[in-house]
């Protein structure tokens, strides 16, 4: 896509300096980037066709009010029913002269906690209490272009009524009615606790797109899938699905899986002493075990797929472990089967925002995916390819379908190798072939991978021969084990891995991917307190000799519910399936794959409580991997001569980096990210 012209400001100016004049140049004249204009021989286009929405009403002016929304519910027992907090920045103009406008809104937990975006920005009022600063971009850009902005704040946080309750019913219906209220359905007032009533109904179309990244995209997830009215898009950006997914894998704990804590992270200083209860509650009904309970239920997206209405344009950093790819996969594939209307973007960072990596692009498509859907506008980005997939750092290819038409789930094997690693290709093992590994916990995925030539005891590692053609797989894998354990516990480790030199985004290295810059970019009006100006970033890369492509983990003691651990027999067998983690990825030619089976991934995965070894037999050992164009592309580049490769010279992570460290991957602790 083309990039748009931007505004930028000197790095060297002093930030106070700079802000000034953005302001007063961004008030004087409302900014449009270069290309933002009709274009009447785009598809679909006839003679005077609106296209796009242009910055034609005063941001400086605009409408600031506070509502607090009636959820009904009562989730702080203090016999009243909770209102929420609802922040509106919208155009005077229109109402003015009665039209009515759509709204774009991000219902969060953390505009006063913890702050939004990469530069963490909190909501700011005035003496009396008015909204000054919305936090992001999105006010300041579609403010002037005719849409109104809604920022949420979900129950027990910032100024709203009720107790946070980590993705259940409260947050889902604190955000719900919101959109209720927008379309008349649901009781609004201009105080958090009068009477005197605030009606939308004025000024709003009822038309609304939830945007939001981490647990804000959560919410919007979850609010799409009550397929309530009047909610015509959603762009969750690093968004949970299910929440049991995010705390557990299968039964095996991930790092910290513990909710409640996150409850009290985000709860107001004034909820926290209201709202201990819930939080037991919470911690009661998600129990540490990982069996699935009533409350997992609550929190699970996917189950509620075929209620959604609105379109979905999801965005997920394929390297994100803390809100993992398979959160998107599932979504996206459940999705899928009822039809809803769906665009991806898959990068190759971890926890971030395409803001943050792919900024003039990002902003000119979401302008338009917002006015196709919520102003009507007939611009074309309907027909256009569904996919974005990031190859390299800030290079990207397009998919008219995801996964591409033409992939098939393909059965690749185990079997022993001569020395060093096993053999994965298509020909089973023989009857009685076995490998075998001790439960390491204080090695992971990387340092597995680094291995992977050298026969060492904490993982079964097994590889293709150096393929002859690019090898491209496409959606989520899954891999079956039969293992037998020496204990009554065993956590599993599955990972895909692409062996060869790259340059890839360096996704374990503070910022996951980017690198903050000093000088920024203006996207959209000013005014004193509302700065629209942002830092910019450019991609953090690394040399790297491996790839993780994806992964997944489970407790072998849920071999046969998923929803239920057990113990288990020592010297028993076991046959478990492991879903991997959505991944879109090109092993080049002359790269090897492998199949990696360990058991604690360190820093992701919760060791179990013995140190089990666990044997494999290899006749009942496969992975399913969706591969574009299917065995018959695997058969073609596993044979014929491999091209010779030639490893960058820095193509080895510094001292120190060999596996992903705990501050930078998740779930996270308090302060370093969370579900942010």
């Amino acid at each position: 896509m083309p990039m748009r012209k931007r505004i930028t400001r000197g790095a060297r100016a002093p930030y106070g300096t700079l802000v000034a004049a953005a302001t007063a140049a961004l008030l004087a004249t409302l900014v449009t980037p270069a290309g933002a204009r009709t274009d009447p021989a785009a598809p679909g286009a006839g003679a005077g066709a609106v296209r796009e929405s242009r910055p034609v009403h005063s941001y400086a002016d605009a409408v600031r009010e506070s509502v607090w929304v009636d959820t009904g519910l009562d989730g702080d027992g203090d016999g009243r029913a909770d209102r929420v907090a609802v922040d509106i920045v919208r155009p005077r103009e229109p109402a003015a002269t009665g039209r009515k406008i759509p709204v774009i809104m991000d219902a969060s937990p953390y505009y006063a906690c913890c702050g939004r975006g990469n530069e963490s920005q909190r909501k700011t009022y005035d003496a009396d209490g008015k909204p000054v600063r919305f936090p992001l971009y999105y006010d300041n850009y579609f403010v002037p272009r005719g849409y109104a902005f809604v920022a949420v704040d979900l129950a027990g946080t910032n100024r709203s009524d009720g107790c946070d309750d980590v993705g259940g019913r409260s947050d889902v219906r604190s955000a719900k009615a919101v959109v209720d209220w927008l379309n008349g359905r649901a009781r609004g007032y201009t105080t958090r606790t009068g009477t005197a009533p605030a009606r939308a109904t004025g000024w709003s179309t009822g038309n609304v797109g939830m945007i939001g990244k981490s647990w804000d995209g959560t919410v919007a997830n979850g609010v799409a899938a009550t397929g309530v009215e009047g909610l015509k898009t959603i762009v969750p950006i690093g968004a949970i699905s299910s929440w049991y997914d995010y705390f557990h894998s299968q039964g095996a704990p991930l790092y910290d899986a513990n909710p409640s804590w996150l409850s009290d992270y985000v709860n107001s200083p004034e909820a926290r002493a209201r709202c201990a209860a819930v939080q037991e509650r919470v911690t009661a009904a998600t129990p540490y075990s990982g069996d699935w309970t009533a409350a997992w239920s609550e929190r699970d997206h996917v189950k509620d797929a075929h209620k959604v209405r609105a379109s979905v344009f999801a965005v997920h950093g394929q390297q994100d472990l803390n809100v993992r790819a398979g959160q998107f996969g599932k979504w996206w594939d459940a999705l899928a089967a009822h039809g809803v209307e769906r665009k991806v973007w898959l990068s190759q960072t971890g926890h971030v925002d395409p803001f943050d990596f792919r900024r003039a692009d990002w902003v000119r498509t979401l302008h338009r995916w917002f006015d196709h859907y919520l102003l009507g506008y007939d611009n074309g980005i309907d027909r256009e390819p569904v996919a974005d997939i990031e190859r390299a750092p800030d290079r990207w290819t397009t998919d008219r379908h995801w996964p591409p038409r033409g992939t098939a789930t393909t059965v690749l094997r185990t079997a022993p190798g001569a020395a060093g690693p096993g053999v994965l290709g298509r020909a089973p093992a023989a009857p009685g072939s076995t490998a075998a590994f001790t439960d390491d916990p204080a090695l992971g995925e990387l340092d597995w991978a680094a291995r992977i030539d050298t026969a060492t005891p904490e993982k079964a590692g097994f590889v293709t021969r150096p393929l002859s053609r690019d090898l491209r797989i496409a959606g989520s894998s899954r891999v079956t084990v039969t293992a037998t354990p020496t204990t009554a516990t065993a956590h599993l480790s599955a990972v895909l891995v692409d062996l060869g030199p790259a340059t890839i985004r360096d996704y374990v290295a503070a910022g996951e991917g980017i690198t903050t810059l000093a000088h920024r970019t203006c996207w959209g009006a000013s005014t004193p307190g509302d700065s629209a100006c942002f830092k910019e970033t450019e991609a953090r890369t690394a040399d790297v000799r491996h790839t993780v492509v994806s992964r997944g983990w489970a407790d072998l003691g849920t071999w046969a519910d998923p929803r239920k651990g057990r113990p288990l027999t020592p010297g028993r067998a076991y046959t478990l399936t492991l879903d991997l983690a959505a991944a879109d990825h090109v092993v080049p030619a002359g790269h090897r794959l492998a199949l990696i089976v360990g058991g604690t991934d360190r820093d992701l995965l919760d060791p179990p409580s013995t140190t089990p070894t666990l044997t494999l037999d290899l006749a009942r050992t496969r992975a399913e991997v969706p591969l574009v164009g299917g065995a018959g592309a695997f058969a073609r580049a596993t044979t014929g001569p491999a091209p010779a490769l030639s490893t960058p010279p820095n193509a080895l992570r510094p001292p120190g980096v060999s596996a992903p460290p705990a501050a930078v991957i998740g779930p996270r602790l308090p302060g370093t990210g969370a579900a942010r």
